[in-house]
């Protein structure tokens, strides 16, 4: 970590892509609230009231995207094999 750096947004950026590559609207949405969460951290720790208002910004947006959810994936959408039992190896 350098000096004079605010360790909040890079935490903030991994939280966000740790959100976009969840599976599940679990993971997602908690992923989404850490983001959040990082992003109000790094707007309190700012001396620049463009970058609070930034940073501020994401964190709405953030939180946004939490409640909003992966989208309806639904188990039934899965591929069925097609091939007999007894053919299918382990």
């Amino acid at each position: 970590m350098s000096f004079g750096r605010n360790p909040h947004v890079a935490k903030a950026e991994a939280a966000e892509t740790k959100a976009r590559e969840a599976r599940d609207s679990a993971a997602h949405e908690l992923a989404w609230r850490e983001a959040a969460r990082q992003w109000e951290r790094a707007a309190s720790r700012e001396k620049s009231e463009k970058l609070r208002r930034e940073y501020t910004d994401k964190a709405d947006a953030a939180r946004a995207n939490a409640d909003v959810g992966v989208g309806s994936v639904e188990p039934d959408t899965l591929p069925v094999l097609d091939a007999p039992r007894e053919k299918l190896l382990n």
